[in-house]
C-alpha cells in the first residue's frame, strides 16, 4: 500500500511538467504561448462608465493569475474580442402593491475567441451572468459590488469555455 502511495505521488508532477494537464483548471497545448484580450466597449443601452475597463482588466488578470502564457496586445496564439451588449436592471420579485422587493442587475458580453493553434476551440457567443439586490435600494448603493461579482462570473464563465475544457 505505502509503494502505491509513492507512486502516485511520483506520478502527481508529471503530470502536471508535461505541458498538457494542469491543475489550475485549465488546458492549454504546448504550442499555446500567447494570449491577446482586446478591449471590450460598452454597447449597451445602459452604460457604466467603468465597466468596460473593469472587465477587461478582470479577464487579463485571470489569464495571468491562471495560466503560463505571455500577453501581447494582437496576434496572440489565443485571441478574445468582443463587446459588452447588455447591461440592464429588472424587477425580479414583486409585492403585493406591485413595488418591486428584489431587482437584478444583468450583464451580457459577446465573445469572440479564436485559437490559432486548434481552430476547432474557437467560438463566437455571449455570456450572461446577474446578481439580485433589495427593490428599496438603488443601483448607486450596490452597483460596485455587484459589478464585481457579475464580472468575476462571466471571466470565469470564458475562462472555462477557452482554455478550461479537460
Amino acid at each position: 500500500m505505502n509503494k502505491l502511495k509513492y507512486l502516485i505521488l511520483l506520478f502527481i508532477p508529471m503530470l502536471g511538467s508535461c505541458g498538457i494537464y494542469s491543475f489550475n483548471q485549465s488546458y492549454l497545448s504546448p504550442d499555446v504561448k500567447t494570449v491577446s484580450i482586446a478591449y471590450f466597449p460598452n454597447m449597451a443601452l445602459l452604460v457604466n462608465p467603468t465597466l468596460s475597463n473593469t472587465f477587461t482588466e478582470a479577464l487579463k488578470d485571470m489569464f495571468t493569475r491562471q495560466t503560463r502564457l505571455t500577453q501581447v496586445d494582437s496576434e496572440g496564439h489565443l485571441q478574445f474580442s468582443g463587446e459588452i451588449r447588455d447591461y440592464a436592471i429588472t424587477p425580479t420579485a414583486i409585492t403585493g402593491d406591485e413595488m418591486a422587493s428584489l431587482n437584478r442587475l444583468t450583464i451580457k458580453v459577446k465573445v469572440k475567441y479564436v485559437n490559432q493553434i486548434d481552430e476547432t476551440q474557437n467560438f463566437d457567443k455571449d455570456f450572461s451572468a446577474y446578481s439580485d439586490f433589495p427593490g428599496e435600494a438603488s443601483i448607486e448603493q450596490y452597483q460596485s459590488q455587484l459589478v464585481e461579482e457579475i464580472t468575476k462570473t462571466l471571466v470565469e464563465n470564458i475562462f472555462n469555455a477557452s482554455v478550461g475544457n479537460w
